[in-house]
């Protein structure tokens, strides 16, 4: 099921209404249940995975707290179950063809078997989010869930489970396991936030994507044109995944959750450590601490702090999917903050204030930067991708730069609201939130249903980190 269908509409109103009407215990069986109903809509086989690791998650826990001694062992399952199954469905073919390239070098002919499995939707999301709780029992930050139910509601909460945000299970449980109160505030913030997410997706997202896709459908796209359709990846990407994350906090709020924020208006970066405080935060953070740290983090000098880096954000790529150029996109993000720690070892922290009147210098650099990154990441073909890179705008003629010129227009009002929304909230992030007149409220939100009543795309795509 997904987020903007009918069927879903129909499903969140009837499951909300008769959710209010229950004791907290019934509540967190409703939960449950529609959570089940949410993610096998489609393909209910789907449900058999994300039971197997709810069990084997809890028992890992209950284990660990029980047998101190073997919590090593216990951990060790935990990962291998949740990993295992994320390996199969998601890396096998890739290492299977590496496999073979590799004896191929050598001169021997080998083939090895490949699946053809349907990837499960969102077994990148829980699979971390699973682990979140198993580290923390492990490492004793953490205390082992006895009530089955609870545990399993943390697993499949359907706002976030397919997408995202990854929760921590220290924020999440607590939620899940204590009353939760209906408030109008809340009800109405709620409703702003899935409106405005919607608006993004249907409005914003699909529109960019539909010239995103029609570049990259071309087989030789000029260096304008190609760059063009970069721009118009840059607003869908940032508009389809950041309307998840709204659609799916909005959602949570409904039935009394908060979930973590997960963007924070990344275009404005400054620096790539900047960019990466407010990009898909929920992943970055998760990587930082389950990985980054227990590597050695800063702990074991420069040299080895770098190679942290490094490790981390090609680990981080590789999460995306099983391509080379998902890979090739971390080691370049990597590189790039690398970079930056260089230069601020060289330089120092300290900035005199003046610097900050080169503040929109530094956001369109880094957005350029941001952009080089997500030409990786949009083509699979490594071979157009080399091709891609080696365009030059000398070469291209003056009918192929209007193309590409008149297709950066036309990306630019979509554009322009995610521009004004970012600036004003970079405006007023250190003051006092304004108090509207209901009536501005009012005008707000409709216009923001005009708008995606008349200008929506015609072609409905799926959320971008579906396939992920």
């Amino acid at each position: 099921m997904i987020f903007h269908s009918l069927d879903f509409i129909v499903f969140f109103l009837i499951t909300t209404v008769v959710y209010w009407r229950l004791p907290h215990r019934a509540q967190n069986v409703l939960l449950l249940v529609a959570s089940y109903v949410f993610y096998g809509w489609v393909h209910p086989w789907f449900l058999y995975l994300i039971a197997a690791t709810t069990v084997v998650d809890y028992w890992a826990g209950r284990a660990m707290e029980d047998r101190p001694r073997i919590r090593g062992w216990l951990l060790g399952a935990s990962v291998a179950a949740n990993l295992g199954l994320l390996g199969t469905f998601k890396y096998f073919n890739f290492f299977a063809e590496g496999v073979q390239a590799v004896f191929a070098a050598l001169g021997l002919n080998v083939s090895l078997p490949t699946l053809t499995l349907m990837l499960p939707v969102g077994i990148s999301f829980y699979t971390f989010q699973e682990l979140s709780y198993t580290i923390g029992v492990y490492r004793g930050t953490l205390r082992a869930r006895r009530d089955f139910l609870d545990f399993a509601v943390f697993v499949c909460f359907f706002p976030q489970l397919v997408a995202g945000p990854i929760e921590r299970a220290a924020h999440l449980l607590p939620q899940v396991e204590r009353p939760r109160v209906w408030s109008w505030a809340q009800a109405q913030d709620a409703f702003f936030l899935i409106l405005w997410g919607y608006f993004k997706k249907l409005v914003v997202a699909d529109n960019a994507g539909v010239i995103a896709n029609k570049v990259f459908a071309l087989q030789e796209p000029g260096f304008f044109v190609l760059w063009a359709g970069v721009f118009a990846f840059a607003i869908q990407i940032y508009a389809d995944f950041s309307a998840y994350s709204d659609i799916a906090r909005g959602t949570a709020r409904w039935f009394g959750f908060e979930l973590m924020v997960n963007f924070n208006h990344p275009y404005l970066a400054r620096g790539p450590q900047d960019f990466w405080r407010r990009w898909h935060i929920s992943l970055s953070t998760w990587f930082r601490d389950y990985v980054y740290i227990p590597l050695g983090g800063s702990r074991k000098g420069f040299g080895r702090e770098l190679a942290n880096i490094l490790a981390t954000f090609v680990l981080s790529g590789f999460w995306h999917g099983a391509s080379w150029n998902y890979v090739l996109w971390g080691f370049y993000h990597g590189t790039l903050l690398v970079a930056s720690r260089l230069c601020r070892r060289v330089l120092g922290d300290r900035r005199p204030d003046w610097t900050a009147i080169f503040a929109p210098l530094q956001i369109a650099g880094m957005f350029v930067l941001v952009c080089i990154g997500w030409l990786m990441f949009r083509e699979t073909d490594i071979t157009m991708l080399t091709r891609d890179f080696t365009l030059s705008p000398g070469a291209s003629s003056p009918l192929e730069r209007q193309a590409g010129y008149a297709l950066i227009l036309r990306v630019l009002p979509y554009a322009a609201p995610l521009l004004v929304q970012s600036l004003w909230v970079e405006i007023r992030r250190d003051r006092a939130e304004p108090t509207w007149p209901a009536i501005v409220d009012g005008l707000l939100v409709g216009w923001l249903f005009a708008a995606i009543l008349v200008f929506r795309s015609q072609a409905s795509l799926d959320f971008i980190y579906f396939q992920f």
